[in-house]
């Protein structure tokens, strides 16, 4: 037994869920954030306590850092996961203000809200903060700005923290995931009707023929994605890891799109996800 908590923001669904189970498998105590009291029950078991978390509210973290001063059993934090977000994906033209608004204050500020909060902490027992970030930070196509956006700033603030934090031994890891099965991925297709059936005849005629192709090629990375599980295994590893690479990369797609990022210039990459696109574009009707 580790005798160690980790904390692990978004875990009512998906790698925030599958990774709580796989670390609570392997002797750590996690606290686990939901939001919703029919979650928690789902998610609890002997290494699980689920904790009402809306890392938006300052409340909960409040309550959050006192449970972890007061545990009865002062174990130290080995960890903090961030992997809680939103997806939403739309033209920049299209997507209202207050829409962009609310997924920054989830996939950033209440990042950084969690870290502000779990350092003293984390300080005391050089653990390892974990942003779960994606490959969407590296490179953003089409209709995914305000959703890479919010990734991009996780991945500049997590390099700046890695290099503050350095020197008092606690550690900053960046994942970045590809497709991966969960249910905010086979989300996709509904966020995008709603989206688009909310937009002018002007931004259909633009947009339209694109949301789809974003439609249709998620779906078709969906097929072959990485399960939550083998995601949480990855995620779990660097825990323990006294040495842990600076990103981990989860998924082919994941890799091929960071390589391709690394290796063309931006033009020749705009070039090929535009063909990659257009490949998605609906077919037209034939004619009779």
């Amino acid at each position: 037994m580790k005798n160690e908590m980790i904390v692990i923001t978004g875990t009512s669904t998906g790698i925030g869920n599958a990774t709580a189970k796989e670390l609570a498998s392997r002797g750590y105590f996690i606290l686990a954030g939901v939001r919703r009291e029919i979650d928690a029950d789902a998610i609890r078991n002997k290494n699980i306590e689920p904790v009402i978390l809306d890392i938006t509210n300052q409340t909960h973290i409040e309550n959050l850092v006192k449970r972890l001063k007061e545990d009865p059993e002062r174990r130290p934090l080995r960890a903090l996961i961030n992997n809680a977000a939103i997806e939403i994906n739309a033209p920049l033209e299209v997507l209202e203000l207050s829409e962009w608004r609310r997924q920054f204050d989830v996939n950033v500020f209440g990042q950084i809200a969690m870290i502000q909060a779990l350092l003293p902490a984390l300080f005391q027992s050089r653990g390892t903060i974990i942003n779960i970030s994606s490959i969407g930070g590296k490179a953003a196509m089409a209709c995914y700005g305000p959703y890479a956006s919010t990734k991009f700033a996780l991945e500049g603030l997590s390099d700046a923290l890695r290099r503050e934090l350095e020197p008092s031994g606690v550690k900053v890891v960046v994942v970045e995931p590809g497709g991966v099965t969960s249910p905010m991925s086979l989300q996709v297709r509904t966020k995008a009707e709603k989206i688009t059936s909310k937009m002018t005849a002007d931004h259909r005629s633009r947009y339209g023929e694109m949301m789809h192709a974003m439609v249709s090629l998620a779906e078709s990375y969906i097929k072959n994605a990485l399960s939550a599980e083998k995601a949480a295994e990855i995620i779990a590893n660097t825990v323990s890891e006294k040495k842990p690479r600076t990103r981990y990369t989860i998924g082919k797609d994941a890799a091929m799109v960071r390589f391709l990022n690394w290796l063309l210039p931006d033009r020749w990459l705009d070039h090929l996800l535009a063909r990659t696109n257009k490949a998605h574009y609906p077919k037209p009707l034939p004619v009779r």
